[in-house]
């Protein structure tokens, strides 16, 4: 289960990355989620925060796991 939470962080995380990306340097968003939903650039900056916490506790519960081991 940690990780399936790792690895959707980290497709988050890059989303958010590359809707903010677009939207500060380009016209319009990049990546996957501005053809569903039109998100605004600070909701962009929520889903990479987000994204990279769920990376960071998946990855870091996968390490804990492993040393426990």
């Amino acid at each position: 289960m940690k990780e399936i939470i790792a690895i959707v962080g980290w497709v988050v995380g890059i989303q958010g990355a590359l809707g903010a990306a677009g939207r500060i340097f380009g016209d319009e968003s990049w990546g996957l989620i501005h053809k569903w939903w039109d998100v605004p650039t600070p909701g962009y900056v929520a889903l990479l925060l987000v994204g990279a916490a769920l990376a960071i506790w998946g990855e870091s519960s996968k390490k804990r796991a492993r040393s426990r081991s």
